[in-house]
C-alpha cells in the first residue's frame, strides 16, 4: 500500500527532463537497458515505468501505486502479457496523474499544475518513442471519477496525442457509462479495440 505523506504541493517534484536524464544512468537497482522508470528512485510520484523497445503500448492509468522495475504489482504483469499477445515489443505505463496512492480516495483534492505539467512533458517523450505511430491504450475503469480535474487532465493528453499521430485504444468491455476497462482482470490475450477518447469525455 501506498498512502500519500503529503500532498505534492508540499513536496515539490523534478521537471521531468532532470528526472529522466537521472533514469538515463547506470542504476545499482535494476537493468536500465530494460526498463524506462522516471523518476529513477521511489517517491511520492511517477512519471514513467516500463520497458525499452521500439513498439511500445502505452498504457494509460490514473495514478501509480508501489510498482517499481522487477517489481510489478499484479495490474502492470496484466499490462506487460496483454502488450506482447497484440504484438508490441514493450510496455509503458503512464498514468493521467502522477501522484502514487494505491487508493485513488488519497489522492489530493487540487490538481498540482506544476506536477501536471512536468506529466504531459513525460507524455510526449513517451508518444515519440515509438517508430510508429504511437498506441495508446485507455485503462483507467471507473476512477477517472474520483477527481473533478482527471478528465481535464485526459483532454489535455488528447491534444498532445493528435500532435504525434496518436491511436487510442481499450481492452474488454465497456462500463455502461463507457469507461473502458481496467487491465486487472482482463484475460491475457485480450485485444485492442479502437476508442474514440473525445467521445467518451463528451458524454461523461
Amino acid at each position: 500500500m501506498h498512502i500519500p505523506k503529503s500532498t505534492t504541493h508540499e513536496i515539490g517534484v523534478l521537471k521531468f527532463t532532470d528526472a529522466l536524464n537521472e533514469a538515463l544512468l547506470p542504476s545499482p537497482d535494476y537493468d536500465v537497458e530494460r526498463w524506462l522508470y522516471v523518476p529513477n528512485a521511489y517517491s511520492e510520484y511517477r512519471y514513467i515505468l516500463g520497458t525499452r523497445g521500439k513498439n511500445p503500448l502505452i498504457c494509460v492509468g490514473i495514478n501509480p501505486s508501489t510498482a517499481a522495475p522487477d517489481d510489478l504489482d499484479n495490474t502492470l504483469k496484466s499490462v506487460e502479457r496483454i502488450a506482447l499477445h497484440n504484438g508490441y515489443d514493450s510496455f509503458i505505463m503512464f498514468n493521467v496523474y502522477a501522484q502514487r496512492a494505491t487508493s485513488p480516495d488519497d489522492m489530493e483534492h487540487e490538481l498540482n499544475m506544476a506536477m501536471h505539467a512536468e506529466n504531459m512533458a513525460a507524455f510526449r517523450y513517451i508518444l515519440a518513442v515509438s517508430e510508429e505511430a504511437p498506441s495508446v491504450w485507455a485503462a483507467w475503469g471507473t476512477i477517472i471519477e474520483k477527481r473533478d480535474y482527471l478528465p481535464l487532465c485526459v483532454r489535455d493528453m488528447i491534444k498532445i496525442g493528435e500532435e504525434y499521430g496518436a491511436k487510442w485504444y481499450s481492452a474488454g468491455a465497456r462500463s455502461k457509462k463507457g469507461h473502458p476497462h481496467h487491465p486487472l482482470y482482463l484475460k491475457k490475450d485480450s485485444g485492442l479495440d479502437a476508442f474514440d477518447v473525445t467521445d467518451y469525455l463528451n458524454k461523461l
